[in-house]
């Protein structure tokens, strides 16, 4: 073989592993761009393992909780979204020279009717996680649910405190 026939081999070689590490890269690029974060140790929709493990479900309880938790954020986003209009709303109405009351009392009205919709859904919801425990589950059922209402009160209060410095 030549020298110029063993060159343009090299050359061939270099140029189709060129392209290949480029396909390669976009597609990793592709995969990590077009991907749906999650939550360490959880679902789209929670930390769904960590009531797995604590509650020891089994395969069919488990994908019972996930479509039931599914479908609750399904059902109460509407409302979220709601909430975060209003919100947007009353922010509005309370930075103009002379915010009207009765507007501002009238959002936040709105505002609590929306909270008070999520939380009536939020313990049916309580209820249907239950309906797939056994008796000894829902004990830990109970617990798992004081422990993330009670961090989530902890860390709102947190936060007040820590914007309050």
């Amino acid at each position: 073989m030549n020298f110029l026939a063993s060159r343009r081999l090299v050359t061939a070689a270099f140029v189709l592993l060129a392209v290949f590490n480029v396909t390669l890269l976009g597609m990793l690029f592709w995969q990590n761009r077009c991907s749906v974060p999650t939550i360490s140790g959880g679902d789209r929709f929670g930390a769904h393992a960590a009531f797995v493990e604590s509650l020891a479900l089994s395969k069919s309880q488990a994908l019972s909780f996930r479509q039931l938790r599914q479908q609750h954020f399904i059902k109460v986003r509407p409302q979220m979204e709601s909430i975060a209009l209003l919100k947007q709303q009353l922010v509005e109405e309370s930075l103009k020279e002379n915010p009207d009351k009765k507007r501002v009392e009238t959002i936040a009205s709105s505002i609590g009717n929306h909270h008070v919709t999520i939380e009536r859904e939020l313990a049916l919801h309580f209820h249907e996680l239950a309906k797939v425990c056994r008796p000894a589950q829902r004990d830990s059922l109970k617990q798992v649910l004081n422990q993330i209402t009670a961090h989530r009160h902890a860390r709102r209060m947190n936060q007040w405190i820590e914007q309050r410095q």
